[in-house]
């Protein structure tokens, strides 16, 4: 019972802190003639409750794709439909066809806002509470530390409650889909994660190492055996799920294809905003999107992103296991977000995702990138003027890492799980013992050099002739951390020595 009252105050704290967040301004807010992110997902509740299901997608008089054209998959449209019906409960106004464009008012951000906390409650946050109550080898005093700590993860409470988005909804179907494969419930993580990439495309990110880690079940199991059964089994689930969603956009090829092309817009180019990937900081020095053709960014682009997740996902085929899949997840989306095409800023959620899942196992890492993802962001935020809930969300983040983890105390080999690599390394080099050293250094540095530069954006202007200076900055930064943590997390991929040990157990 002290348990369940101990998680109970656990949620109800991270519940107060995304309301609180949520009391700020919103994306846009009275800033004609686009009005920013809170008015395209009020206007994608106009458009699919006022229009059929086929205009959806479609540019027409009452449909203007230049403004907020609906560019999410259909569960994203199915959701809007079922907020919009509430909305005509409450207030017609909220929802009128052209009328409500930019609308604005007090009770209807009190709405948007508890949709957000509602779709939170019912998926994000049942499937954080379940997913640390299954982990093993700690104490139900780390679990509920564990289930504080992803709460407060300050980048997705500022990006949904602050900027205003729904991603809670498509990364708890992700998490329900890890919690599935896990727990060797194979066709609910399955439905899961179909539900999670038909909410939005960026899921796609996950998509890899789920499907590497089920087909090395099914080879494990035998393909001319349980295997195939298995991968049949799987093949039907996903096939359904996709049909299921895409049921009323399937009665005519132009439809499906008129939603496609509003998933991948290809023709934005390379990158748009300023990102901290490697295209756009690789820019400051070479201006690959005016040197190349599109068709050539994105060959280039597929090239580097394939390259990059290749060895993870080879391994994790060859040896599926939940710890190497947790990992796997890690690497292959944080490859997409650094190398591949169209890239948004808040994608990092992507990646934080599944660290926030391997927070318990690598305390010291997971913190320190967490805290570099939200930095990412900072430029957004900041347009959004969301400096102070940032940076209390994240002081808070933090100190709740630090005391729950003592992630101080976790910087040795064996904690960093670089021993089985150091050892390999020391084959070669007997003197390798300073790694842990290195990345203490490292940490101090980029946490030095990243509230220097937040101090910097908030106080000073910047130059005239370079009045993106420090947005630059920010994304050049942040991109040179994940490239590390890129590294970092390859590392414990190829040199895991934990599964085999593991494998020998069971065989």
């Amino acid at each position: 019972m002290e348990k369940w009252n101990l998680m109970a105050v656990v949620v109800l704290l991270g519940l107060t802190v995304r309301w609180t967040v949520s009391l700020n301004s919103y994306s846009g807010a009275g800033k004609p003639p686009m009005f920013g992110d809170y008015e395209a997902q009020r206007h994608w509740q106009e458009i699919t409750f006022n229009l059929p299901v086929k205009q959806w997608y479609f540019n027409s008089s009452d449909n203007n794709l230049q403004y907020w054209g609906l560019d999410y998959p259909p569960l994203t449209a199915y959701h809007s439909l079922l907020c919009a019906y509430v909305a005509k409960f409450i207030n017609p106004d909220w929802i009128a066809l052209h009328s409500s464009r930019g609308y604005e008012s007090q009770s209807h951000k009190l709405f948007m806002r508890t949709t957000v906390l509602i779709a939170d409650l019912l998926i994000y946050i049942p499937a954080v509470i379940l997913y640390c109550c299954c982990l093993k080898e700690i104490s139900t005093k780390k679990k509920i530390a564990n289930v504080l700590c992803i709460l407060l993860y300050p980048g997705l409470i500022l990006i949904d409650y602050g900027h205003f988005q729904y991603n809670s909804v498509s990364l708890g179907f992700a998490l329900w889909g890890v919690l599935g494969v896990s727990c060797d419930w194979d066709l609910l993580g399955s439905l899961a994660f179909c539900l999670a990439i038909n909410y939005k495309q960026m899921e796609l990110y996950h998509s890899l190492p789920f499907f590497c880690f089920l087909l090395g079940k099914c080879f494990k199991k035998g393909l001319k055996g349980e295997g195939f059964v298995l991968l049949i089994k799987l093949s039907c689930t996903v096939v359904a799920s996709f049909i299921l969603c895409w049921l009323p956009f399937f009665t005519e090829r132009e439809q499906t294809l008129q939603v496609l092309r509003r998933l991948f817009p290809v023709d934005r180019g390379l990158f748009e905003d300023k990102v901290a990937n490697i295209w756009c900081s690789f820019s400051i020095f070479l201006k690959i999107k005016d040197i190349l053709p599109r068709h050539i960014q994105i060959i280039i682009s597929f090239c580097f992103t394939l390259l990059s997740l290749l060895p993870a996902c080879i391994k994790l085929t060859l040896q599926p296991s939940p710890r190497g899949f947790r990992f796997t997840l890690v690497s292959c989306a944080l490859s997409f977000f650094l190398f591949s095409f169209q890239v948004h800023e808040k994608s990092i959620l992507l990646v934080s995702l599944p660290v926030c899942l391997v927070l318990s196992e690598i305390p010291f890492m997971s913190t320190w990138f967490l805290l570099v993802s939200t930095f990412s962001m900072l430029p957004l935020l900041l347009k959004d003027e969301l400096l102070i809930p940032s940076v209390v969300t994240t002081m808070a983040f933090f100190i709740a890492c630090a005391t729950s983890f003592s992630i101080f105390e976790k910087t040795s080999e064996e904690e960093l799980q670089l021993k089985s690599f150091s050892i390999s390394v020391r084959k070669y080099l007997p003197c390798f013992t300073f790694l842990p050293r290195i990345i203490q250094y490292l940490f101090l540095i980029s946490v030095i050099t990243m509230a220097l530069l937040t101090l910097i954006t908030v106080t000073l202007e910047p130059p005239q002739k370079l009045p993106d200076l420090f947005s630059v900055l920010i994304c050049f930064l942040s991109c040179l951390n994940f490239l590390f943590f890129l590294v970092y997390f390859n590392i414990i991929i190829m040199w895991d020595s934990k599964n085999g040990r593991n494998q020998k157990k069971t065989n």
